[in-house]
Formats: structure tokens, sequence, C-alpha cells
């Protein structure tokens, strides 16, 4: 006689629900307090749970700020800006539509991005690694709008390849929009209108 593992939908709801007041805790007690001023018990506490649930369910504070920082980087403004970008023949419509998808994946996580790990980054070596991760994975998205640049044959002739990369990131990278936006003060409308002019004047070749 064989054994079959039993499925309560309800006890998979109740564990999803207990997950979610962990990291909803969690999210609040960092940006209220920073990451290095909180502890599991607290955010125990705050989740109504007991510490043991804690890591039976998300784990130790670096994999619940992983956690945290997961939705951010796999939003599906990233993937949808990149089919938009490599559809586009219009090399500004391409800027464009890679400054509109940066701006999207910043405003909906902006508390985290730029309340916790740009304000008060935390030392952890685990959370540095994912924000490593992010930011390759970041790099790599723009070599593609670099890539469909290059495609429609767009790119002034003094610029590279390299080059195109590294302007895209200076220009529609996370830096932008935490200095402009964070730092002073800008909306994100402006920003994402003025880095797309500013990108579009440094690789583009300009019509006479």
């Amino acid at each position: 006689m064989t054994s079959r593992k039993y499925h309560s939908p309800l006890r998979a709801h109740s564990a999803a629900a207990t997950r979610e007041a962990i990291l909803g805790s969690a999210h609040a007690l960092f940006l209220a307090r920073g990451y290095a001023g909180v502890t599991i018990g607290e955010i125990a506490e705050a989740g109504n749970v007991a510490v043991p649930t804690v890591y039976s369910s998300v784990g130790n504070k670096p994999k619940i700020l992983t956690a945290l920082l997961e939705p951010a980087l796999t939003d599906p403004a990233i993937a949808d800006s990149l089919a938009a970008v490599e559809a586009a023949d219009d090399p500004r419509a391409v800027i464009e539509l890679t400054a509109e998808g940066t701006r999207l994946t910043h405003e909906r996580h902006w508390d985290l991005v730029y309340g916790l790990f740009y304000r008060n980054p935390p030392g952890e070596p685990a959370v540095k690694t994912v924000l490593d991760k992010g930011a390759d994975d970041y790099v790599q998205a723009l070599t593609r709008v670099a890539n469909r640049l290059l495609a429609l044959d767009a790119l002034r002739a003094d610029v590279s390849r390299a080059e195109a990369v590294d302007l895209l990131w200076f220009h529609l990278g996370p830096h932008a929009w935490l200095t402009l936006v964070g730092e002073r003060g800008w909306t994100f409308d402006r920003t994402q209108a003025w880095i797309a002019r500013a990108a579009c004047r440094e690789l583009l070749e300009q019509e006479s």
C-alpha cells in the first residue's frame, strides 16, 4: 500500500498568511528603526507569531530582508519593458520605454529601495549578494537596450556598445532615481522625462 501526502488548501493558505504577516511586520519595523535596530523577537511580536514560526516560515533576518527585496528584483515591469523595447523601431521610443519601465519598478518599491537600502543599507553579506545580483541583472537589461539601439543603427558614431551600456546605467540606473527623486525631491514624472531626454541626447545620432 502506498502512502499519499495530505495536501490541505486551508493549511497552505494559513501558512501563506503567516508568512505575509511576518514580512509585513518586518517591512514596517525595518523602515521605522533600520535593519540593525530590529530583532527577530520584535518581528515575531509585531506579527503575532512565535519566534520559532518566524524561522520556520521565512528564516533569519537576512532571509527576511531578501524575501522583502525579491518583488522589486522580479517586478513584471522589467520583462514588459524589455519586450516593448525589442519590438520598437524608433530609437527614442526605445529609451523612453526604458525610462518608463525603470520608473515603474522604482516607484512601486520606493519605500524599501530608498527608505532602507539607500538611506541605511544593511551590512549583511547575504543581503549584499542579493543586491549585487540585482545590479548585475539591471546591467544585463540595459545591455539588451543598448543592443536594440545598435541593431537600429541609432547610436552616435562616437559611442561604442560598451559605452552605450555605461551611459544607460548613468542616466537610467538606480542612482539617477535615488539622486533626483530621493535627494533632490523631483517627482517621478519630471525625473522620467529628464533622464529620457538626457539619454537620447548622449546616445543617439541627432537629426539634422
